[in-house]
Order: structure tokens, then C-alpha cells, then sequence
């Protein structure tokens, strides 16, 4: 690869699985080798929780090595690098301050290109081949900064009656952002909390295959190995490595990693 991939995890809606997804693409592309940065956009601070403990998480806000504290200041992102633990796995941890983004952005010259600038020396850098966005369930300011500042968009949708709701919003505001971030393509749709004893999984998958969007192979069905993972501040392939939810990241990480390398 000849520079750094900027992949945005994205949905305006909730529960989609986006944070677990981003986590755990992330982790599988860092056991093949490949040296990834993740970035938590998010105010919940799931995607660090994904790693750090309570107290740990919330040194990081204390210390103020915190995304939000380097966007405050238009700063370069590097000194807020943590390293996860994990071989070739970093990560710029977020904070509940993250709350006030929006209005921190709002009245800046160019808001929408602040992030990409925070980040342009790492991207420039070629340190690691990819960085991994965990964006908030909101369609906004901070947003718009996270997509403009990114080459790929994942869209994970939860496998549920209401997981559609809000796919048609998520891809007009992506043609939005488009008409000043060109570079910005969307990469595909994640299936998540998929129960194949439910007729209608089949339903939206035929839904969604027939929309403009592309959809990847892999599904990532319900396993409660996830959730014990997350309670453990880890990876599910480093909490299981032989689980089945392990197994279906590694496959989706494949995919993604089949599609930058074309």
C-alpha cells in the first residue's frame, strides 16, 4: 500500500454494533500484520473502554490525552497516541467531553477539514497503514470532519426490523459530504446482530442487496461472546480466539482488506 487508508465505522443510527465492529476489524487487521490506528469519535468512549479499564479510560481524560483535547487546540493528533497492548494497535482514546464538539466546531474557519488536518502529519507519516474511525450515531458537524477526513466509509446495520431506519438518511448525507470530500467512497454495509432463526434476516438482506450500496459477504451473527468480551475490555479474538464471532471479524477484516488492495 502505498499510503495510509482512512476508514470511517458510520450510522446515524444506535446499537448498530459500529464501536464493536471498528474494534474488532481493527484488532484482526493488526494480527495480520498490518500497523492500525483507531480513533474514538465518540462521547460514549466505548471503542477505548474496548481496551482500558474505568479508571484507566478516565486517566486518559485527566492527563487530557484525549481526542477531544487536540481538536480543541487544532493540534497534531501524534501526542495522543496510546498503545492498546495489542501488537501493532494504537489508539487516540475520547472523552464525555466529546459532547461539546459540535459547538466547539461550529463557528471555526473550514470546520469541516479540522480533523483531517489534526491528523494530515500521521496520515503523511506513513506510520501505520490504517486508521479506524468510530463516528457517534449522529449526523452532524463532527461527522461531516470525520467522513471528509477519510477514504472509506463502513456502514454496520443491525440485522433487526428496525435496522434499516435511517440507511436511505446515512447515504443522502454521504452524497452531501461527497460534494467536498470526493475522495471519500463508501466501502460497504456490515450485517451485525444477525439471528438466522429470524425470517426477517433474509428480508433485509434481499433489501438491502437491492439497494445502490454494496453489502459485504460476511454477516456477523449474535454471540454473547461479544458481550463478555466487552466486559473483559477486549478484543473478542484475543478474549476467544476460536469463537465464532472471532472467526466472522477475521473473514469481514479480510474483505476489507481484499477491497483497499485492488
Amino acid at each position: 500500500m502505498s499510503k495510509t487508508k482512512v476508514i470511517c465505522f458510520a450510522n446515524n443510527k444506535g446499537g448498530s454494533g459500529k464501536s464493536t465492529t471498528c474494534v474488532n476489524v481493527g484488532y484482526e487487521m493488526a494480527l495480520t500484520g498490518k500497523k492500525v490506528l483507531l480513533i474514538d469519535g465518540d462521547m460514549q468512549m466505548n471503542l477505548t473502554l474496548s481496551f482500558f479499564d474505568d479508571s484507566m479510560t478516565f486517566s486518559f481524560v485527566e492527563s487530557g490525552k484525549t481526542l477531544y483535547e487536540g481538536l480543541k487546540a487544532e493540534k497534531d493528533l501524534a501526542p495522543y497516541i496510546v498503545h492498546t497492548g495489542y501488537p501493532n494497535l494504537d489508539l487516540i482514546p475520547s472523552s464525555s467531553e466529546m459532547s461539546s464538539i459540535e459547538f466547539e466546531l461550529f463557528p471555526r474557519w473550514q470546520r469541516e477539514f479540522i480533523l483531517r488536518k489534526c491528523l494530515s502529519h500521521i496520515v503523511a507519516s506513513g506510520t501505520y497503514d490504517f486508521i479506524l474511525m468510530d463516528a457517534p450515531p449522529t449526523l452532524g458537524c463532527w461527522v461531516m470532519n470525520m467522513l471528509c477526513a477519510s477514504d472509506e466509509l463502513v456502514i454496520p446495520v443491525e440485522a433487526s426490523p428496525w435496522g434499516l431506519f435511517g440507511v436511505a438518511k446515512m447515504n443522502d448525507f454521504v452524497r452531501q459530504v461527497q460534494t467536498i470530500a470526493p475522495q471519500l467512497h463508501v466501502m460497504g454495509i456490515a450485517v451485525t446482530k444477525a439471528d438466522e432463526r429470524k425470517k426477517y434476516l433474509r428480508e433485509m438482506l434481499d433489501t438491502l442487496h437491492e439497494s445502490d450500496m454494496p453489502v459485504f459477504e460476511t454477516i456477523i451473527r449474535i454471540d454473547s461472546t461479544i458481550e463478555w468480551s466487552q466486559d473483559n475490555s477486549k478484543p473478542v479474538g484475543a478474549y476467544k480466539r476460536n469463537s465464532r464471532s472471532a472467526n466472522e471479524y477475521a473473514n469481514l477484516a479480510k474483505e476489507i482488506l481484499n477491497h483497499v488492495s485492488r
